[in-house]
């Protein structure tokens, strides 16, 4: 592609909020990201809700005539709707006619048209969803991988998912070293079920990654760990508690803080601590996950994602296109199969 900006192909009609939400995180990504901007779906629909006229040339609509609901099942819909939005938007991906896809729609369905359009890494077995997480130090975050691609993980599909982490902290969260933990019950090598143990050997062994031994619940949020790799099960609901008790908190905060004149006063002088705060819980500040191990960038976010956490969605692929994550990950997998 050049040197032409990175271009995300878009799907616009995914999501509880589309094309609305999708369609106005997307502008402002274009206009503070410097992206450029493909919106795929019904184009009627897209140029409905752009703010004016003059955005329809900011933007390229790639026309697509269906779209998959919520409520269908996964691989059956995006083989027997090759025309919805998110197949489009991945083939855009495959024919190198855009840099990663984004959608906010069906989680299993992006998951599933990014593996039969895109295929996997040569090495992968199975791809998994990355998310970021805030730690108690303001410095530092925590990629945690799987958050919901895969229910049951063998011990190899584990260390896969812990080297693609450790390449994308070192690479895109900017961690030197990363340290990589096993989500386990207790912190001893003998704690855990047959496949956690297992797989703490293997992660133990494997060179290419800086293993620090098993996390506990209380130490995914600690700081003392960089990446920290689970089954999708687990990950899944470890990801929706984090987001609940970040809400709990931003909620407790605004019922907290006084009422009246004095509440004003304070919450003015608070106000950039606040934001700061809400920055660091608030998941719409993410905006969403990495599927790390498909041949191709692709960001899958929250069904009910606004604006911002669009905005954010985008600047994520943005950085990992940037950082040339895939490649990374590509050229780390070629070298543990030279060394097997």
């Amino acid at each position: 592609m050049g040197t032409t900006s990175v271009r995300i192909a878009i799907d616009a009609m995914g999501g509880d909020n589309a094309p609305s939400e999708i369609v106005a995180g997307a502008l402002r990504a274009r206009e503070e990201l410097g992206v450029e901007i493909l919106l795929v779906g019904d184009p009627e629909q897209i140029e409905s809700v752009l703010p004016s006229k003059s955005n329809v040339g900011q933007v390229e609509i790639i026309p697509a005539t269906e779209v998959i609901t919520m409520d269908e099942e996964p691989l059956s819909a995006i083989r027997r709707k090759r025309k919805a939005s998110i197949n489009v938007a991945m083939d855009l991906v495959k024919k190198k006619q855009a840099d990663a896809v984004f959608s906010a729609g069906h989680s299993g369905a992006a998951m599933a048209s990014a593996l039969l359009r895109l295929g996997r890494i040569d090495g992968i077995d199975r791809p998994a969803i990355g998310a970021v997480f805030p730690t108690i130090l303001a410095s530092k975050q925590v990629l945690i991988l799987d958050v919901g691609a895969n229910v049951d993980c063998r011990p190899k599909f584990l260390e896969q998912f812990a080297v693609m982490g450790s390449v994308y902290s070192q690479y895109v969260l900017g961690v030197e070293q990363p340290k990589i933990g096993l989500l386990n019950i207790g912190e001893e090598d003998s704690k855990g079920n047959d496949a956690a143990v297992r797989t703490h050997q293997m992660l133990r062994d494997n060179s290419l990654i800086n293993f620090a031994g098993n996390a506990e619940g209380r130490d995914v949020l600690s700081g003392h760990f960089d990446v920290i790799v689970c089954d999708g099960f687990v990950g899944n609901v470890l990801l929706k508690f984090a987001e609940a008790v970040g809400e709990v908190l931003l909620q407790i905060l605004r019922e907290e803080l006084p009422q009246g004149l004095r509440g004003q006063i304070g919450t003015a002088i608070l106000k950039p601590n606040l934001k700061r705060i809400k920055q660091r819980v608030d998941h719409a500040e993410h905006g969403g996950g990495l599927l790390l191990g498909v041949d191709g960038i692709c960001i899958i976010a929250h069904g009910s994602s606004q604006a911002p956490s669009i905005f954010n969605g985008i600047r994520m692929a943005k950085e990992a296109v940037d950082n040339q994550v895939l490649q990374r990950i590509q050229s780390q997998y070629q070298t543990l199969q030279e060394n097997a």
